[in-house]
């Protein structure tokens, strides 16, 4: 198989899959336990934790492990709101997010009664950072917005958001970069939370990790013992956990060295789509190069999909965590992209180990494949 579908998830790397057998066949104590096995296993857990604040350039006790980024902006978004309901009902999300995000704040709104306000995008999937200015109230206490949009690879204006933010010194600001970690640089200055998931960066699936400054209180979603300083109560999976210190620093290393290469990619791409009859790309062009959002306007994203899976590519067309017979992309949507623009949709997302190889035999398998399938009018 061809794989185009990284922004879903990516392969993990050997040297984590080694390290994380040996590791789990002698290291499978609990970590909370007080006999020698376990003190070991608690050690490789901080280490992990050191390490990863380190390339973070934020302190250890920042960092909190959890079993993905959905538990993660969970986390960050209701155990803040819920903690400092006492200092305001209003929160300020977009309308593009991630749905971890958005449920998140439907849930609020719908059983807990906050007030929450959506913001829409342009074109180009970014919000107004002037409508986020408007948008503050006397009763705000949190702001939700990603660094990287999942489906189109859109970045968010982060300077300007954290500009604004300073004229509201009590407000928190709260961000999904799983689809920016490894693919630019991040400056957590000015950022109270941030969140990031290990299987997006070749890393193991079940291990997210929350950034969580040192002055942002939360109360705990899952109640347990003290495991994560209190905010995540359950068994560890430490070793797990353990990895992600080192995937960390093998994907920003993977960064440094391949991140031309994509660039190459996704530039090809898009002279080759540019050039193709009824095919109209979406991403804008200060997108990330990882990500590359096009629709084939003839021809349905499903039955597309189909048709390169079967002969051996996989691609998506919206984020796998919103999925579902005749569902289409909420986020093209808000961008104005409707119709068959919106049917036709797909998400193609890159890596460093993608070759230009498999770039011209995708490009070459759409071309034929809106030919023989593509609804002629």
């Amino acid at each position: 198989m061809i794989y185009f579908d990284y922004a879903s998830t990516a392969p993990a790397d050997p040297r984590i899959l080694e390290l994380y057998t040996s590791t789990l066949r002698e290291q499978f104590a609990n970590s909370e336990s007080h006999h020698p096995l376990g003190v070991e296993v608690s050690k490789l857990l901080e280490r992990s934790r050191r390490k990863t604040a380190a390339l973070l350039r934020v302190e250890p006790k920042e960092i909190l492990f959890t079993s993905g980024a959905c538990e993660a902006n969970s986390l960050a978004i209701k155990g803040y709101a819920l903690s400092h309901r006492s200092k305001g009902n209003h929160l300020i999300t977009t309308a593009v997010e991630h749905s971890s995000v958005l449920n998140s704040m439907k849930q609020l709104e719908e059983v807990f009664g906050f007030d929450v306000t959506y913001l829409g995008v342009n074109a180009e999937g970014k919000i107004d950072p002037e409508e986020l200015r408007r948008a503050f109230r006397k009763d705000t206490i949190l702001v939700s917005v990603m660094m990287v949009n999942n489906e189109m690879g859109s970045v968010m204006p982060i300077d300007e958001i954290k500009q604004v933010m300073k004229e509201h010194p009590g407000v928190r600001l709260h961000m999904d970069g799983v689809q920016a970690l490894a693919k630019m640089e991040i400056d957590l200055d000015g950022i109270d939370m941030c969140v990031f998931a290990a299987h997006k960066i070749h890393g193991l699936k079940g291990c997210g990790v929350l950034v969580k400054k040192k002055n942002i209180d939360l109360i705990p979603l899952v109640s347990g013992g003290d495991q994560e300083f209190g905010l995540r109560g359950g068994t560890e999976n430490a070793v797990n956990y353990a990895m992600f210190g080192d995937t960390l620093e093998y994907a920003l290393e993977r960064m440094r060295g391949g991140k031309e290469h994509v660039k190459e990619l996704n530039a090809y791409l898009r002279e080759r789509f540019g050039a193709m009859d009824k095919v109209e790309i979406n991403s804008p062009e200060d997108a990330i190069p990882y990500i590359l959002n096009i629709s084939c306007m003839n021809l349905p994203s499903e039955v597309h999909m189909n048709a390169l899976g079967k002969e051996g590519f996989c691609v998506s067309s919206h984020s796998t965590c919103h999925t579902g017979d005749g569902v289409l992309s909420y986020v093209a949507k808000e961008m104005g992209i409707t119709g068959n623009r919106q049917k036709g949709i797909l998400r193609i997302s890159l890596s460093e180990d993608t070759t230009m190889e498999e770039c011209e035999q995708l490009c070459d398998a759409i071309k034929e494949n809106m030919k023989k399938y593509g609804i002629r009018k």
